[in-house]
C-alpha cells in the first residue's frame, strides 16, 4: 500500500516485531528468526517457510506479531501483508541474549556481522549490468525456506529462490555465527537471455571520503565509510589492494585473473579515532572475504564506484564476472564462502598498506602521494635494510621522485612519490616494496597498491 512506501525512516522504524514471538522461541534452539515488516525501502513480500522432518510449514503474516508505535495505521494493514524478510539471531555473547546476525532483506541483498561487529556493508545474490549505461537489474529472492534447527545445532540452512527477467535460480546458504560468521554459499542458475554482464558473489558498501583527502567542511568526523578497500588474491600468491574512492563520476574498475583465489571489502581502519562517531561506529563494520570453491576459471573482477553526497548510498560493489558461461538455458554452478570478520585476510606478517594519501606536488603540475606500509616483517627490519620501492604508471605519466623510508611512529614503511599525470585522462599506478636476499633473488614484501588518479 502507498502509505507503507511513503513512510519516512523514522516512522518505519516504529514498526517492531515483537521479540517474543519469534520463530523457535523458547525450544531451547541457538537459532531464533524475527520478521521484517514490508515498507518504506522493502515494497514486496516475499514468500518464508520452515522445513523439518514433518514437511514444510508456511509462516503466515499476522499485524499481531508487531508493534506499530506511533503510527496510526495499524487497523489499516491487510491481513495477507506477507513479510519483507527475515533476521536470524543467535546468542553471540550470553546464552540466554539473542543477537542478530543475519538478516536477509531487499531484493537479493543479506547482511551480517561476527562478534563485536555491527551491521555494515552487504552482499547480495546476484549482480546484473550494475553500473552500465542500459541500466541495472535487481535479481530478488522472492522465497525462503529455514532449516528447523535441532536445540545443539550452531549451524543454520536457509534455501531461496532468486528470480528476474534475466536469470532465475536456486540457493542454499549455510550459516555459522561466532568470532566469524561464515556463510556458504551454492547456487545454480538459469539464464532466461544472456545479459551484458553477469556478477558472481556481489559485494556492496558505502565510501564517503576517507584520509586521501581532507574531509568536507560539511562534516565533522575525519573519515566516514564502512570499507575503504578491495583487496584481492590472485592464484600466483600476489595480493592486491585498490583503495576506495567516492569519485567525481562513475567509474568503473576491471581486474583481470585466471582462478582468484578470493577478494573482498575490507574496513582496514580500525580505530575510533579514525571516524569519533559513536552512533555509527565505522571502526566495528565488518570485512567481507570470498573464497571461491572449485575453479572459476578466467574473468574479472569488477569495481562500481558511484558519486555519492550522502552516507546512506551505498555506492561500492565488486563481484566476479566470469569470462565464459554456458549456452543460455543451462545451469550456471556457483559456490563460495564469506567470512565477515574483523581481522585481515592477508596474514599478520606480510606487508599491507595502511593509508593512502593525497596532496600537491612540488609544482603545480605534479602531484604526490604517500603511502604507509606495515606489517611483522617490515616492524621487523632496520632502518637501513635493502629495501626498494617498485613504482608503475601509465604512458602517459612520469615518476619524478620518490623516496621510502622507515616510519618510527609506526615501526612500518612509508613511501612518499611525486608523479606527472596526463591532463585529460585518468592515471593508473602501482606500487609495492621489494628486499634483495643475499643470494641475489628479489623478494615482495608487501601486497601491490593500485590505484586510479583521475584528471
Amino acid at each position: 500500500p502507498d502509505f507503507l512506501r511513503q513512510l519516512s525512516y523514522d516512522h518505519y522504524r516504529d514498526i517492531r516485531f515483537d521479540p517474543a514471538q519469534a520463530l523457535w522461541k523458547n525450544t531451547g534452539s541457538n537459532f531464533q528468526v524475527q520478521l521484517i515488516h514490508p515498507g518504506l525501502l522493502y515494497t514486496h513480500a516475499v514468500a518464508i517457510n520452515t522445513y523439518d522432518a514433518e514437511g514444510i510449514h508456511k509462516v503466515a503474516f499476522s499485524p499481531r506479531l508487531l508493534s506499530y508505535g506511533r503510527n496510526k495505521f495499524a487497523d489499516k494493514i491487510p491481513p495477507d501483508l506477507g513479510f519483507a524478510g527475515f533476521r536470524l539471531a543467535y546468542p553471540l555473547y550470553k546464552k540466554d541474549e539473542y543477537n542478530h546476525v543475519v538478516v536477509f532483506a531487499g531484493a537479493s541483498y543479506f547482511r551480517a556481522v561476527a562478534k563485536n561487529q555491527v551491521f555494515g556493508l552487504s552482499a547480495r545474490g546476484l549482480a546484473i549490468d550494475t553500473g552500465l549505461s542500459s541500466g541495472e537489474e535487481f535479481p530478488t529472492f522472492t522465497e525462503f525456506w529455514l532449516e528447523r534447527p535441532t536445540p545443539q545445532a550452531r549451524v543454520m540452512k536457509v534455501y531461496a529462490l532468486l528470480d528476474s527477467q534475466s536469470v532465475t535460480g536456486a540457493y542454499e546458504f549455510t550459516v555459522r555465527p561466532g568470532e566469524r560468521t561464515v556463510v556458504d554459499v551454492k547456487a545454480r542458475l538459469f539464464e532466461r537471455k544472456r545479459a551484458k554482464e553477469l556478477g558472481i558473489a556481489p559485494l556492496t558498501s558505502m565510501f564517503l571520503y576517507g584520509e586521501e583527502k581532507p574531509r568536507p567542511p560539511v562534516d565533522w568526523r575525519p573519515e566516514v565509510h564502512d570499507s575503504d578497500g578491495l583487496l584481492i588474491a590472485a592464484c600466483t600468491g600476489e595480493w592486491m589492494w585498490r583503495p576506495l574512492m567516492n569519485p567525481d563520476k562513475l567509474q568503473l574498475s576491471y581486474f583481470e585473473l585466471d582462478n582468484p583465489r578470493g577478494f573482498g571489502l575490507l574496513q582496514r581502519d580500525r580505530k575510533f579515532s579514525d571516524y569519533e562517531d559513536l552512533e555509527t561506529r565505522h571502526e566495528l563494520r565488518p570485512n567481507a572475504w570470498i573464497t571461491p570453491v572449485g575453479n572459476w576459471g578466467k574473468g574479472h573482477i569488477k569495481l562500481v564506484e558511484i558519486p555519492s553526497a550522502k552516507e546512506g548510498n551505498d555506492n561500492i560493489a565488486a563481484y566476479w564476472i566470469p569470462r565464459n558461461l554456458p549456452p543460455v538455458g543451462q545451469p550456471i554452478e556457483v559456490a563460495y564462502r564469506i567470512h565477515f570478520q574483523s581481522e585481515d585476510p592477508l596474514e599478520g606478517a606480510s606487508g599491507r598498506v595502511t593509508a593512502t594519501r593525497l596532496g600537491s606536488g612540488d609544482k603545480q603540475e605534479l602531484r604526490r602521494f604517500v603511502l604507509d606500509f606495515d606489517g611483522n616483517k617490515l616492524r621487523s627490519l632496520p632502518a637501513n635494510a635493502p629495501l626498494k620501492s617498485i613504482i608503475s604508471v601509465g604512458q602517459d605519466g612520469q615518476v619524478v621522485q620518490q623516496s621510502l623510508f622507515k616510519n618510527w611512529v609506526t615501526g612500518g614503511w612509508r613511501l612518499a612519490f611525486q608523479v606527472k599525470p596526463p591532463t585529460d585522462k585518468p592515471l593508473h599506478l602501482r606500487a609495492f616494496l621489494q628486499r634483495e636476499k643475499d643470494t641475489g633473488t628479489k623478494e615482495a614484501l608487501t601486497e601491490t597498491w593500485a590505484y586510479v588518479l583521475q584528471p
